[in-house]
C-alpha cells in the first residue's frame, strides 16, 4: 500500500514541477520586453522567485526521492527504457539549474535572452515529458 501512496505523491509533484518548468520560460518571455526597474519588472522578478523556491525545487526534490524509491522497489535500474527516463530527467533537472540562472540575471537586471530565444526553450521540457512518459508508459525496451 506504501508504494501507491509513494507513486500518488510522485505523480503530484512531476505535475507540480511541469507546471514551474513550463510557466518559469513563459514569465521569461514577458520579463525580457519589461522596462529595466519598472514596476512590472520588479513584479516579475517576484514571480519567478517565488515559483523557482516555492514550487519548482520542492516539487524537483520530491520527484526525485520518491522516484529513485519507486524505481528501487520496482527493480527497474536494469530496464533500458528506465535509463532513457532517467537521462530524461537529469536533464530535466539540468534545465531546472539553467532557468535559476536566468531568474538571478533577471534579478539583476539584465535582460540574458530575447523573448524569442525564451518561446524556444519554453518546447524542452514538453520534448523531455513526452518522452519520459512515453518511456514509463509503453517500456518499449
Amino acid at each position: 500500500m506504501i508504494y501507491l501512496w509513494i507513486k500518488a505523491l510522485h505523480v503530484v509533484a512531476i505535475i507540480s514541477w511541469m507546471a514551474g518548468l513550463l510557466y518559469l520560460p513563459r514569465l521569461f518571455v514577458y520579463h525580457s520586453t519589461a522596462v529595466v526597474k519598472s514596476e512590472g519588472s520588479n513584479t516579475f522578478k517576484i514571480m519567478e522567485r517565488r515559483l523557482l523556491k516555492a514550487i519548482m525545487h520542492p516539487a524537483m526534490v520530491v520527484v526525485w526521492l520518491t522516484g529513485l524509491y519507486l524505481a528501487y522497489d520496482g527493480n527497474w535500474f536494469a530496464s533500458g527504457w528506465f535509463h532513457l527516463k532517467l537521462t530524461a530527467v537529469l536533464i530535466m533537472t539540468a534545465v531546472q539549474v539553467w532557468l535559476a540562472r536566468f531568474v538571478r540575471q533577471f534579478r539583476d537586471d539584465e535582460r540574458p535572452k530575447s523573448a524569442r530565444f525564451f518561446r524556444m526553450i519554453n518546447e524542452v521540457p514538453t520534448v523531455l515529458m513526452i518522452l519520459i512518459v512515453v518511456m514509463v508508459i509503453v517500456k518499449p525496451f
